[in-house]
């Protein structure tokens, strides 16, 4: 981690990796896209290291050490954040924080049912949502920072209890031109003539290595062209014709020019998302809570057995 940069250098260079846009990524932040360029420019210059990869003036990655520094500024940055969310709270006497994680293509219907629970034994419970990774999700239940977390294909740990309320496929950016436009079930195997663009191994090392195997079974020789960090570069780079990209789509994605977006229908390439907490989690506001969310995602029966929870009246 570089010692001694201030918060708003981190903010910003965390939100211009997730947009690879200037433009974009200081409408964000509310500041002036000059001014955004100044301090991107004054953290370089300062450390001497190049944090983004730039072609005739834009962005169009990050360097292996800007990877590796915004890795460390969104950890900053969280407990930057919940410390002030936790203070705040004690000062204005709420009983509980509760922080629920959740990944960057979440669901926008997932967040606001989130947000929408009320526990009446519990009038005072504070609810914050964080956004991270998905392993930095498993990461912060574990270590308790949060309370539970929505993740996508988590991995199997004994000291975890997950949920599974929703299945999506992935999805393929491909160019208007791309010869499988047309058809209306698009598989990994229409893809092997192409150069992939993936989410990079540490984004979600689950879905990485599925993508992998189910290469290796079709019998694709694989040919990687990018690793990002987000589908909002991935589909920039497919706009820029450097290969065809692969993610979990988020709730809302920019669309470029001349860029289609399909499902796969590959079944080892759907992903079941779950609700996950610390397996020996004793809150009972928490475990409320968790059983509230799962009522309308979740088959009662199984959400209550599986949580160790009272079945719901």
């Amino acid at each position: 981690m570089f010692p001694h940069v201030e918060g708003r250098y981190l903010q910003a260079v965390v939100v211009l990796a997730e947009e690879l846009n200037f433009t974009r990524a200081a409408h964000i932040l509310r500041i002036s896209q000059p001014a955004l360029s100044k301090q991107i420019n004054e953290l370089e210059d300062q450390y001497q290291v190049r944090l983004f990869v730039r072609e005739k003036g834009r962005i169009i990655d990050l360097t292996d050490a800007g990877r590796a520094f915004v890795e460390e500024a969104r950890s900053a940055l969280f407990h930057t954040e919940r410390a002030i969310h936790l203070a705040r709270a004690a000062h204005e006497g709420s009983d509980t924080v509760l922080m629920v994680g959740h990944s960057h293509h979440a669901s926008h219907e997932w967040l606001s049912a989130l947000l929408a629970i009320r526990l009446p034994l519990y009038p005072k419970l504070r609810v914050r949502l964080a956004t991270r990774f998905p392993m930095e999700l498993v990461r912060g239940v574990l270590a308790g920072e949060l309370g539970m977390a929505l993740v996508t294909s988590p991995p199997e740990d004994a000291q975890i209890t997950a949920v599974p309320f929703a299945r999506a496929p992935l999805y393929a950016a491909i160019s208007e031109g791309h010869p499988s436009t047309a058809k209306e079930h698009l598989k990994l195997r229409d893809l092997a003539a192409d150069q992939w663009i993936l989410f990079a191994r540490q984004v979600h090392p689950v879905i990485y290595e599925a993508i992998l195997n189910t290469a290796m079974l079709e019998g694709i020789a694989l040919k990687a062209a990018h690793d990002t960090f987000t589908a909002q570069q991935a589909v920039y780079l497919v706009s820029q014709h450097a290969g065809i990209a692969i993610f979990a789509k988020p709730p809302s994605l920019t669309r470029y020019e001349g860029v289609v977006i399909k499902p796969l229908t590959d079944e080892s390439l759907s992903f079941e998302t779950c609700l996950i907490m610390r397996a020996d989690q004793d809150s009972r506001a928490i475990n409320e809570y968790a059983r509230q969310f799962l009522r309308k995602y979740a088959p009662q029966r199984v959400a209550a057995r599986q949580m160790n929870l009272p079945l719901p009246a």
